[in-house]
């Protein structure tokens, strides 16, 4: 008894293996069958046995996994239905009755049509959806332009009535199904074994076609048997593709973010270059023949314009993004220190003949703040200040976050003016913060650099120092903790170099001695009381004493 169980158990491991193994091995018959024999029946019978695997899949794997959207699955079910009565029936009945089976086999182009529109309308491309298009609809122009050269016009040439009209249509639906290919293949991920299964499962599904119509156009008369192989091949892997686990994201909502934007490029390029050669390949090409011709290479022509100004436009708007990161703190929106030492330089028209003065601004208590709420807190803190600065300072000047805490006001106006702004930054200071922890309050010390006037002209002076107007160099996001000043400054950055360490220098002498803001070059007078401001904090409000 115990012998029988273990059998069985040893069975029942076997039966996965070998069924994986014998089931490649009788499609792969099959395939091939109709290259081995030209007998209508075994032919008839082959494509009868492969379609009714194919829907047995679909409907196994449909059942194994329950896909959220399963219409597309019975949509291809449908239409291999329909090919394979298209097919056998093009085989059963006289050439001059086609039109009865072209009824079935069009029906399942339909089909296959529909049911890739519906994998394909969930899929939000996240960013160049409409260059996607585009470029799937440049590809598909590509495409029909070389059918009605090669393909169509012939056909329409060579045929008579209904039938050549009917059989015209079946390079015009290849070249939809491609440029649906195509799309489908360039928003498809690499975990969708299933998708590209059924990408594979449609390009036999071309191929077989291009066969046939190579066939309709008088260009190539091979046994028909032979043009049914990747027909057949195309059915398996329909059923492959449904029994594959990634089969439930087809027709699932998903966001896609293309990445290859240059592979599509080359194959544009491929497409135009084969576009204006197609034409001095036809022969003796009519009025009709101009016309198609001549639309289509529009078409494509102004697809390629509007697709190099979405480029253009992307392009710039990148770099304008790009050079706004670049200057640009991330956390406050204030330009950061690398932008502030160029800011003379980009402001230079505006602020010629004018003195430049800098505030350097730094937050009393923030580092209490930061180490009791955490630095999430501390981050909306610092956002909350640059805010203020924001507020206060005028149109003209221009604000950066140095550092960590620290913040730079860099302003044309005379001493009485920037100490009037500084009054105003500090008096901004003199309500709470409201943080998502509450109200904080803390304060501000602001030391003051003086400048002379800027002349007018290529180059600028602040306090003795001249350079040239410096060019954009690269640019860094400042950083959320304080940094120190350069050691050796470039010739370009000299002038504001020495306003900042003299403003820096200022501040902490402030900030030592409880000063609300106080000017470099006012240090020196300390010993006289008559020659300082200061500015004290009582009860939330700021007041000036005479010292």
């Amino acid at each position: 008894m115990m012998l029988s169980e273990q059998h069985t158990v040893d069975l029942r491991h076997l039966a996965g293996p070998l069924w994986r193994a014998f089931v490649p091995m009788i499609a792969a018959v099959m395939i091939a069958l109709p290259l081995l024999t030209a007998a209508e029946a075994v032919v008839t019978t082959v494509l009868a046995a492969v379609v009714v695997m194919t829907v047995a899949m679909i409907a196994v794997g449909v059942h194994r996994h329950h896909p959220p959207a399963p219409m597309p699955w019975y949509l291809l079910a449908g239409s291999a239905v329909l090919f394979g009565f298209g097919i056998t029936l093009r085989d059963l009945i006289p050439a001059e009755q086609y039109l009865f089976d072209d009824m079935f086999t069009l029906s399942g182009y339909a089909g296959v049509l529909l049911a890739a529109l519906l994998w394909l309308a969930p899929r939000r491309v996240h960013g160049g959806g409409n260059d996607l298009l585009l470029d799937s609809g440049l590809i598909g122009l590509g495409a029909l332009l070389a059918s009605w050269t090669f393909l169509i016009s012939p056909i329409l040439s060579s045929g008579h009535g209904a039938s050549a009209v009917i059989a015209a249509c079946y390079p015009v639906i290849d070249a939809l199904l491609l440029t649906v290919v195509t799309h489908s293949v360039v928003t498809a991920m690499r975990s969708e074994t299933s998708l590209r299964l059924l990408h594979t499962s449609l390009l036999a599904i071309l191929i077989a076609d291009f066969g046939y119509n190579l066939v309709a156009a008088g260009s190539i008369h091979p046994p028909l048997q032979i043009l049914l192989v990747p027909l057949l091949g195309a059915y398996l892997l329909v059923g492959l593709a449904a029994l594959h686990p990634t089969m439930v994201t087809l027709g699932q909502q998903q966001r896609i973010r293309p990445d290859q934007s240059r592979q599509r490029a080359s194959v544009i390029a491929v497409a135009l270059v084969v576009a204006s050669l197609v034409p001095t390949m036809g022969h003796r090409p009519g009025v009709v023949d101009r016309v198609v011709v001549s639309t289509l290479l529009a078409g494509l022509l102004i697809g390629v314009l509007a697709r190099s100004e979405r480029a253009i436009g992307r392009s710039a708007r990148s770099e304008r993004r790009a050079q706004y990161q670049a200057d640009h703190d991330m956390l406050t929106g204030l330009l950061n220190r690398s932008a502030l030492l160029r800011a003379p330089a980009r402001n230079h028209e505006r602020w010629a003949g004018r003195t430049l003065c800098l505030l350097f601004i730094d937050l009393d208590g923030f580092k209490s703040v930061n180490d009791s709420y955490g630095h999430a807190i501390g981050d909306e803190l610092i956002a909350n200040a640059a805010a203020r600065i924001r507020r206060v300072i005028r149109h003209d000047d221009v604000a950066a976050r140095y550092g960590g805490d620290e913040f730079v006001v860099l302003t044309c106006a005379n001493r009485s003016d920037t100490a009037t702004l500084a009054e105003r930054l500090i008096a901004a200071f003199g309500n709470p913060f409201e943080l998502s922890v509450g109200a904080v309050s803390i304060t501000a010390s602001i030391g003051i650099a003086v400048g002379s006037a800027r002349p007018a002209g290529s180059v600028h002076e602040i306090r003795g120092h001249t350079a040239a107007c410096p060019a954009p160099a690269e640019a860094f996001l400042a950083q959320d903790v304080p940094t120190p000043l350069p050691t050796e400054p470039t010739p370009a950055e000299t002038s504001v170099y020495d306003l900042l360490r003299e403003a820096d220098s200022a501040m902490y002498h402030a900030k030592e001695y409880t000063l609300g803001y106080v000017f470099h070059d006012e240090m020196r007078h300390q010993g006289h009381p008559e020659s300082r401001r200061v500015w004290r904090r009582e009860s939330h409000k700021t007041r000036e004493t005479a010292v």
